[in-house]
């Protein structure tokens, strides 16, 4: 295996490092303020009970989700963009996300299913929704454009039965299916935390077995093979964990949207180097995450959803990159 590029490494312990401040930030800070050292103690276990319930039981769950679930998007979108060899091959666009929110709106609606439900139910749907692109798109269609239109179709189509599904509603469910599309960390608990760490701690690292072999596709499927490089397995094993990790992300967090988009684009910038990124996507994708989570509890005076802090966010972003890019082609 290949040593990590120097700037590669900076970047990631540096992004890690701003990570740990803003945990920090987020646990020490909101209606009920706690010192740093009574928050270590309650992460330790012998803090005075408030200070316990504060930290153990509101918010380190969240901060906790929070983190493994934008690691989740960031690391799935890295690779969606490196194996379609498109900076719009993100789980967002290509329709994964979208198919995960009909699952988890459908088991809100039809079977007025509770969290445990929800999560099923988007897991479900993003799954079955990336079998099916897979299944439309072909082996041949995995490394090009054909991927993205494919999901930009299937991702549209699913759109009008959301919103069909709202339409269809009571108004209580459909507060609630608006509340959890839009991407909510409110109300997270240890269950949560686990299904994602276990998720992440098993597919994260399947995903970097295959990182360099990613990195040598990205020249072309003739230059890979003549490197001895299986172009399908390739492809097929990193896209079928990021599925998971988007399905268990999602499921539990609801669809954060713009994370696996933009925490690539930041990370390849950063860290100037060819190639997927996936860690240094995976930790910008968290720290995404955990900055638009505390926005979105303290920057109003009102808790917002953490999707509508990354929406904007994402926005801002695109709208920057094409003005760059113009600025760049008129020099």
């Amino acid at each position: 295996m290949n040593a990590v590029p120097p700037r590669a490494f900076v970047v990631t312990t540096a992004m890690a490092v701003a990570l740990l401040v803003m945990a920090a930030f987020t646990l020490t800070t909101g209606d009920f303020p706690v010192p740093l050292a009574d928050v270590i103690t309650a992460i330790v276990g012998d803090a005075p009970p408030a200070a316990e319930f504060v930290v153990g039981t509101l918010r380190l769950p969240r901060l906790l989700v929070a983190v493994l679930a934008g690691a989740g998007l960031g690391a799935a979108g890295a690779v969606m963009q490196s194996l379609s060899r498109n900076p719009l091959g993100s789980p967002d666009m290509i329709g994964f996300t979208t198919g995960a929110a009909t699952g988890g709106i459908a088991a809100i609606l039809l079977t007025a299913g509770g969290t445990l439900g929800t999560s099923l139910g988007a897991a479900a749907g993003g799954l079955c929704t990336a079998l099916l692109i897979l299944l439309l798109v072909g082996r041949r269609g995995l490394g090009g454009y054909r991927l993205v239109l494919v999901g930009v179709g299937i991702s549209t189509v699913l759109m009008a039965v959301n919103g069909y599904l709202l339409t269809r509603a009571a108004l209580g469910d459909a507060q609630r299916a608006v509340a959890w599309q839009v991407g909510n960390l409110s109300g997270r608990d240890w269950t949560h935390v686990t299904t994602v760490a276990v998720t992440l701690a098993v597919l994260l690292p399947l995903i970097m077995l295959f990182h360099r072999r990613m990195s040598m596709l990205e020249l072309g499927d003739d230059t890979a093979t003549a490197l001895g490089v299986g172009v399908l397995a390739t492809r097929i094993v990193p896209i079928l964990a990021s599925i998971g990790l988007i399905a268990a992300g999602i499921a539990m967090a609801g669809p954060i949207p713009f994370v696996a988009l933009a925490a690539p684009h930041l990370a390849r910038r950063l860290t100037r180097h060819p190639g997927p990124n996936v860690l240094p996507a995976a930790v910008t994708g968290a720290l995404l995450t955990v900055v638009s989570d505390f926005a979105a509890q303290h920057a109003l005076s009102v808790q917002l959803p953490v999707g509508i802090v990354t929406s904007v966010f994402g926005g801002v972003y695109l709208v920057s990159l094409l003005i760059v890019q113009r600025r760049s082609r008129r020099a």
